[in-house]
């Protein structure tokens, strides 16, 4: 992330598109708010992001579940502040390549966590691509029992991520992530094979794709 200004700052903005920076910490955001005094008009949002599992916590940003939530609590603060939307992301929403199936239960209170901290949104991750319809279904079910899907997106890797989105979409869920040709992934992530692509994601979806 130490080239997030440059990355910016080489970005032809496109009206109507959002440009989200991620920021993992108060330091992180620093950064950013430094970089935004000079060049306002660069970003007006950034992503946070938290696992639902353990293990992988651990491995992606060495702190608890209850830690990372902790601090990114004055985070969300600062940047809203600021007037900077915030949208959060929770990895390995069905199974984590440590500890195996993910409780629909934790992702819940997860999710409900970063709205409540002032998230507009939160993408619910399946890192490891081992996700299937029954069981984003039966992570949906719990989620929704407590947020509306107005506030939630899908984020699907490799495995069944068309299907899953499809599942997401049957649930109610209107906001759908993706790359272009899949590219992406997690080195925290044991065989992780990068996002969904967006090019099946559109022939599925919009009937304008089918002509390309």
């Amino acid at each position: 992330m130490a080239g997030t200004s440059d990355v910016l700052a080489g970005i032809k903005a496109l009206p109507g598109v959002s440009y989200p920076v991620l920021v993992p910490n108060e330091k992180g955001l620093a950064t950013l708010l430094n970089l935004l005094e000079t060049s306002p008009s660069l970003t007006n949002e950034i992503a946070i992001f938290v696992a639902a599992s353990e293990s992988f916590s651990k491995a992606n940003i060495n702190c608890s579940i209850a830690e990372s939530l902790n601090r990114l609590y004055p985070v969300v603060e600062a940047a809203r502040n600021k007037g900077i939307r915030v949208r959060g992301y929770i990895s390995t929403v069905i199974v984590c390549p440590y500890e195996g199936p993910v409780a629909p239960s934790t992702v819940r209170d997860i999710s409900k966590a970063l709205i409540d901290m002032g998230c507009y949104e939160v993408s619910l991750g399946d890192t490891t691509g081992r996700g299937t319809p029954a069981s984003m279904t039966s992570m949906l079910e719990s989620v929704l029992s407590v947020i509306p899907p107005e506030k939630l997106a899908n984020h699907d890797t490799f495995g069944l991520g068309v299907a899953n989105a499809l599942t997401a979409l049957e649930a109610g869920i209107r906001t759908i992530d993706s790359s272009v040709a899949g590219l992406g992934g997690c080195p925290y992530s044991p065989g992780a094979t990068g996002n969904v692509a967006t090019e099946p994601l559109g022939h599925r979806l919009h009937p304008a794709w089918h002509r390309i």
